[in-house]
């Protein structure tokens, strides 16, 4: 004899058009059958719902991203369904754990390999600032390799931070210009890290 499972027995009609959320227009101009905007503000809003991360993880932070990534917490539903392990497919380096200062070179090369536009979040304090581990072996910061976005505290930090780390730069991707990456801000930013 099978038991009956709740969901056959009572279904429950779903009322969804209260919870579905919209994406905030950008600001422009809109008639009857048009709206005008910035290109700038077209792209940034495209590039903020579709960042591809690719997570550099070496400690136990890399779990608590698991736990960011799985169905509880889901960072799937930001836009970022799609996680790639090749840079050359991904726009946001997630470094996550200790990084040894033999691995610096590492995720320079890594960093350099991502087409631009790129952005950085460290995640947990030995990826922003050498955590507990303030020894001769260990990287104090990977900011000394590669210019970094986001820095989310923690040891390790919560998937709730991951979280908000994820959504404060995904409020700089939407927010960025299209012409900051040939600024000679950014160009003399990328020069102080003998990044060409």
């Amino acid at each position: 004899m099978s038991r009956p499972v709740r969901f056959n027995v009572h279904p429950i009609n779903a009322d969804i058009k209260d919870n579905i959320s919209l994406v905030d227009m950008p600001e422009g101009y809109s008639g009857e059958g048009f709206f005008t905007t910035k290109l700038s503000n077209a792209v940034g809003l495209a590039r903020k719902n579709s960042l591809w991360p690719m997570p550099f993880a070496t400690s136990c932070c890399g779990i608590e991203f698991m736990a960011t990534m799985a169905s509880h917490y889901d960072l799937a539903r930001f836009g970022a369904e799609r996680l790639g392990f090749s840079p050359r497919q991904c726009d946001l380096l997630m470094v996550m754990g200790t990084i040894a200062k033999k691995m610096g070179p590492i995720v320079k090369q890594v960093y350099l390999q991502m087409a631009e536009p790129r952005w950085v979040m460290a995640v947990g304090a030995c990826a922003s600032s050498g955590g507990i581990f303030d020894t001769y072996s260990v990287l104090q910061g990977i900011d000394q390799v590669v210019p970094v976005d986001v820095y989310v505290p923690g040891c390790p930090p919560r998937p709730e931070a991951i979280l908000d780390g994820f959504m404060r730069i995904q409020d700089l991707v939407g927010k960025e210009s299209i012409r900051r990456r040939n600024s000679e801000q950014y160009k003399n930013l990328l020069q102080s890290y003998g990044i060409q």
